[in-house]
């Protein structure tokens, strides 16, 4: 359950947008741990061949992804927390 209405509405439009192009869980139980996972994305086997322009979401899309919807632009630092995770 989420607390904000516009996750909710986040996480429904994704999962209207993304169906055409393979299977969306939403709210997506983490084993082993107290959490959730916003959305989780599988690939269909098949692209599908439509006019969508997605840019970099498209390319996401091509393997299983897990996608948390924001409500805010993430700061700079917030940001740079991020990347100091991947390195």
């Amino acid at each position: 359950m989420t607390r904000q209405p516009q996750d909710q509405f986040a996480k429904q439009f994704l999962k209207e947008l993304l169906s055409s192009f393979g299977q969306v869980e939403i709210s997506k139980e983490v084993t082993g741990e107290v959490r959730q996972i916003d959305i989780y994305f599988y690939p269909a086997s098949k692209p599908p061949t439509s006019n969508f322009n997605l840019g970099v979401l498209s390319q996401i899309l091509l393997s299983n992804c897990l996608i948390e919807p924001f409500r805010n632009q993430p700061s700079l630092n917030e940001v740079r927390s991020c990347l100091l995770k991947l390195f």
